[in-house]
């Protein structure tokens, strides 16, 4: 009897042991999971005699304005694109996570008409999609150049470049003085002009009453 009640209590002690074991194995004290492998962007192209490696622990900021010129891509696009001629320098950017390939996209800042982009239907992860054809942002060409890239500055992009972007205009473009002399010029013209047309119609109203006077004698 005595037997049997130590080899009860030796099962009993081994099943908790084990329960127990596995309830600290459980989800709730898993290992946690590594971080993902900060993302990045390698540019090649034009005026770029290697490429220009990014990454987002070094360079967050133009990894994530680089990454938001094509973030926001169908998925589908045009089937035909500006002819070769009017595309100008081609820019190709890679996006990585980690040091893995992901996706590739062909940008063209300077293209007539508007930056364009176009979506090879090969991609480096090996994922299905349709070549194609997109209208780029329009602060793509100040992106690149502030990224690194060779590109002379553009004084009419809009959002372009890191933090919203801001519009560029010229510093010589911006005279209040020449505004407010333009203004009153304007204003003096205005002035003058009126003054004339009151002449006019106080001269008309004098010889309509001088004409009504004399026929009333």
């Amino acid at each position: 009897m005595v037997r049997r009640v130590r080899r009860l209590v030796a099962v009993l002690a081994a099943t908790v042991a084990g329960a127990l074991s596995l309830g600290l194995a459980g989800p709730g004290h898993a290992a946690p999971k590594p971080p993902p492998p900060p993302a990045g962007v390698d540019i090649t192209g034009a005026g770029l005699s290697e490429p220009l490696r990014l990454r987002a622990d070094t360079q967050p900021q133009h990894v994530n304005a680089v990454i938001d010129q094509v973030s926001f891509l169908g998925r589908t696009g045009a089937a035909s694109g500006p002819k070769p001629a009017d595309l100008g320098p081609k820019y190709t950017i890679v996006v990585l996570a980690g040091e893995t390939p992901k996706q590739t996209y062909d940008l063209y800042p300077k293209a007539v008409g508007g930056p364009r982009i176009f979506r090879p239907a090969k991609q480096p992860d090996s994922r299905k999609t349709k070549a194609g054809w997109f209208l780029g942002r329009l602060s793509m060409s100040e992106t690149l150049r502030t990224a690194g890239v060779p590109l002379e500055r553009e004084y009419d992009a809009v959002g372009g470049g890191i933090g919203g972007g801001e519009r560029v205009i010229p510093e010589d473009s911006l005279n209040p003085a020449r505004d407010i002399d333009e203004a009153l010029g304007e204003l003096q013209r205005l002035l003058l002009l009126n003054v004339a047309v009151v002449l006019v119609i106080t001269s008309g109203l004098a010889g309509i009453a001088l004409l009504v006077r004399r026929r009333t004698r």
